[in-house]
């Protein structure tokens, strides 16, 4: 049976539904090449940061505002030493990348802040660029009075961004960003696809000097369900709009699930830094056996199978037997861990 794997996600024809997310890895040449033959639809380069274009600007003798000045004192030396050190080097890589690559390459921009600076994503665009992804990086919770300022303010940095642009635009939302569904009807006509993710620095506290500790680390196998709760609820409100999830897909059956949650494409990072290229492969034969099993012959046709949402009624019922069932009860999944219980409750070894 001949199956087809490709989907549109926003505009771009991808010939598989799972897109490498923006990492350091997608910035290596023979990585990218490794992950395209592996079978990736598409890949996003890593993040352009806001201070970097307003570092560019000034040096090519434009005005600088009072705001951007000290956005560039915060600038931080490890900022200068990553992998994209300034825009040159950024831009030399996207073209590498789009001249070398057969499948869509996606730039990546990442900051805050409405001003000139998002203008450059029409450079990224003749660079080439096939669509770009704004990463929204908000100001301290304490800067707004309410959580629909946020959402203006997202509303407005994707009307500038996307008034300089031809290519599609995508969105990167955090998947519990105040309320997501609502907010994708608001973006609807102004962008072509959301990214939900839930990437987040792990926080700790040292204890011998009193100070906050921040580590990135990779996504832990086996946290899809956020995700899905996410895509599944963006695309009840909002079925118009494209959605890719990502956060915890590693395995084929995450993309599967991914996909009939209302995504069109599977986004996956930490799974490529654990596994390595070949995983996208594992992963699409993952799919195809699935979709040969159950006699499906495309994408569009596997979506036509996505599960409606729990009603009301069910997520309240869902929400008591969750909180009410005692210890031991038999629902509790393989592998979990269960406490045993007398009959009055009391704990049993």
């Amino acid at each position: 049976m001949s199956l087809d794997l490709t989907t549109n996600f926003g505009g771009l024809r991808l010939h598989s539904p799972l897109i490498v997310g923006a990492c350091p890895l997608t910035g290596n040449t023979k990585t990218r090449i490794a992950l395209e033959r592996a079978g990736a639809g598409a890949i996003v380069l890593p993040s352009l940061f806001e201070e970097h274009v307003i570092a560019w600007r000034i040096r090519d003798g434009g005005p600088v505002t009072e705001r951007e000045q000290r956005l560039l004192d915060r600038m931080t030396g490890m900022t200068r030493r990553a992998l994209v050190p300034d825009v040159e080097t950024y831009l030399a890589m996207l073209n590498r990348a789009s001249v070398q690559s057969n499948i869509p390459v996606i730039a990546s921009l990442h900051g805050g802040t409405d001003g000139d600076w998002l203008d450059f994503a029409g450079e990224l665009q003749v660079t080439g660029a096939n669509a770009i992804e704004l990463n929204v990086h908000h100001r301290p919770d304490n800067d707004y009075d309410e959580p629909r300022e946020l959402e203006n303010q997202v509303v407005n940095l994707v009307k500038e961004i996307r008034a300089s642009i031809r290519v599609p635009l995508f969105l990167k939302l955090h998947r519990e960003y105040t309320a997501v569904s609502h907010l994708a009807r608001r973006l609807v006509s102004g962008v072509q696809g959301l990214v939900l993710y839930a990437r987040d620095p792990e926080i700790d506290i040292a204890l011998d000097n009193f100070k906050l500790q921040c580590k990135w680390g990779l996504s832990p196998p086996g946290v899809l369900s956020p995700t899905l709760r996410a895509l599944m609820s963006v695309y009840g409100h909002c079925p118009t709009m494209p959605l890719a999830g990502n956060g915890g897909i590693g395995r084929p059956e995450d993309v599967i699930k991914t996909l009939l949650a209302g995504a069109d494409a599977a986004m996956v990072v930490s799974a490529v830094y654990r596994e390595g290229p070949d995983i996208i492969r594992t992963m699409l034969d993952g799919l195809t056996r699935f979709m040969e099993s159950h006699r499906i012959r495309s994408l569009n046709e596997l979506n036509s199978k996505r599960p409606m949402e729990f009603s009301s009624e069910e997520e309240r019922r869902n929400t008591i037997e969750g909180l009410s069932l005692k210890p031991g009860f038999n629902g509790i999944g393989e592998g979990e861990h269960v406490i045993r219980s007398d009959k009055w409750g009391h704990p049993v070894v």
